[in-house]
């Protein structure tokens, strides 16, 4: 599931796939974007962006991101120039923009959770869903197998859908 799809062809898979409860989320997940053609496609993986981690229901980290040894630390997700993305994504991929948001990732570091898993009906169905703090972004999810989730950003402002994957991280298990 890491070839890209169009955003109807990730439309229609979505809907096929069976709803989440929100105690499956509780775990940390190993992120990955699935490219449908969105104009925020690819700009997660251009910095470092590792995946999730839900806690429970009301401790979530929605943002890790790799740091300089690859070690996955959560990120306050609310300083995010999120207007800006949606008007000109093509500053966040320049090597200035990479390099000035891998300068200040440390300083970025989340002391506390940024969002919350509740269930919300999203395109007709109840499912677990990650809804961040102070954001206008709610990330739903729907169930490919016993350790993936298909998961779809849902942010204001954003028309065509933004696609990702989350695998459960085995690891995790032992932090």
């Amino acid at each position: 599931m890491t070839a890209g799809t169009s955003a109807a062809g990730v439309l229609a898979l979505f809907d096929t796939l069976e709803p989440v409860a929100p105690e499956e989320l509780v775990g940390r997940w190993r992120g990955a974007e699935l490219p449908t053609g969105s104009r925020l496609d690819g700009l997660l993986t251009l910095h470092r962006w590792w995946g999730k981690d839900v806690v429970d229901p009301e401790t979530v980290h929605p943002l890790l991101f790799a740091d300089r040894r690859g070690v996955p630390r959560p990120v306050a997700p609310w300083p995010a120039p999120l207007g800006l993305l949606r008007r000109a994504p093509g500053l966040a991929r320049t090597p200035v923009a990479r390099r000035g948001f891998a300068a200040v990732r440390p300083l970025l570091r989340a002391r506390r959770p940024g969002a919350r898993v509740r269930t919300v009906v999203h395109r007709g169905v109840g499912t677990a869903a990650i809804v961040y703090d102070a954001l206008p972004i709610v990330d739903a999810f729907r169930r490919v197998d016993g350790r993936t989730l298909l998961g779809l950003m849902d942010m204001r402002g954003l028309d065509e859908p933004f696609a990702f994957v989350l695998t459960r991280d085995g690891a995790a298990a032992a932090r």
